[in-house]
């Protein structure tokens, strides 16, 4: 691995560190939370905190909650490892191009709401794309060149999302293109803390926030009705500001795409892990753009696919939502808002 791949690798670290430590602020009163975190799911930082003055023993409980559902999610969308204990996609990846692989009901509930992302977002999130997706992580992996296009263009041959057929009565999964595979990345880690949230909801909680990987997702409002105050990260590694927008979130979730946590660097050029449907590329328009919904999946989603719009095109595809709002940070600093107010 070399020294470009470390180095980036060591960034966002001390960025995931930063993500977690508290910034969080009380707008009426001082709450000092219950809080534990843990690194074992989606390759990230993972928090829970508890604002809400409960018991000991319910935040244990509420925190397995959340652990179990992230564990269940991480190894279902996984596409590298296979497990005795479900189909999960690495199978479907390696069956499903020969006939139909039979699922459970939780995944074909994910493809289903995947595929609803797609024609949402004109494409700009595919989970059809793992085709691409694969060739990029390689030569991130190897860090010293960058794919030609003609390797780009055949893969991307294989990336219609046309081909994936869902049956949800018979519950199964098939590929109509042998080499069609998926990736989740750009929605598995918002969906499952969405998943999560639901849960603890269900159960009646309040007053909690779950930061997984700086995916945030607040459920409720403090207990004396007010916000937390949290900040979208600067996309600059070499600026001395940590944060470059503050928001006062409550009831809502907040995602992050960017270019500076996942990316190396061959001859000087930085190609980062966000790649554009029709470029086949990284692309350039921002250094990161925020999204800030209610539902964590559709967070996660929206922020992959407006990274990869200009501006023009994210705000008219993102003024047809409701209750969603947007930050983007463009690569000179300038900071770009819709929905948000002053």
């Amino acid at each position: 691995m070399n020294r470009n791949i470390i180095t980036s690798r060591l960034i966002a670290l001390l960025l995931l560190i930063a993500v977690v430590m508290p910034i969080f602020s009380a707008c009426k009163q001082t709450i000092t939370p219950k809080k534990r975190t843990f690194y074992d799911y989606f390759d990230t930082v993972s928090t829970v905190s508890d604002y809400s003055g409960g018991s000991d023993e319910s935040f244990s409980e509420n925190f397995a909650l959340v652990k179990s559902h992230l564990k269940f999610y991480h190894e279902l969308f996984d596409i590298y490892n296979e497990y005795d204990s479900l189909t999960n996609l690495a199978t479907v990846n390696r069956l499903a191009g020969e006939g139909e692989v039979k699922v459970g009901a939780e995944l074909i509930e994910f493809l289903e709401y995947a595929v609803m992302m797609h024609d949402l977002t004109g494409g700009n999130m595919n989970i059809a794309m793992g085709s691409v997706l694969k060739i990029w992580h390689e030569y991130r992996e190897g860090g010293v060149a960058v794919p030609a296009e003609s390797e780009l263009r055949a893969a991307a041959e294989h990336t219609d999302i046309k081909n994936l057929v869902i049956d949800k009565e018979k519950s199964t999964v098939r590929f109509l293109d042998p080499k069609m595979s998926l990736d989740v990345g750009a929605i598995a880690k918002g969906y499952a803390v969405e998943k999560a949230a639901e849960e603890l909801m269900a159960k009646g909680v309040s007053s909690y926030v779950l930061d997984v990987g700086g995916n945030l997702r607040v459920i409720g409002h403090k207990p004396d009705g007010s916000k937390w105050r949290t900040g979208i990260e600067n996309p600059d590694l070499y600026s001395e500001t940590p944060y470059v927008y503050y928001l006062d979130v409550a009831d809502t979730s907040v995602v992050t795409s960017g270019n500076y946590q996942r990316f190396y660097t061959v001859d000087g050029v930085r190609y980062h892990h966000i790649i554009n449907k029709d470029t086949l590329m990284p692309v350039d328009y921002f250094a990161s753009v925020t999204v800030i919904t209610k539902n964590s999946g559709l967070a996660d989603a929206l922020s992959t696919a407006l990274f990869n719009m200009d501006y023009e095109s994210g705000v008219a595809l993102i003024s047809g939502l409701d209750g969603v709002s947007c930050v983007w940070v463009t690569n000179d600093g300038e900071i770009k808002k819709y929905g948000l107010k002053d």
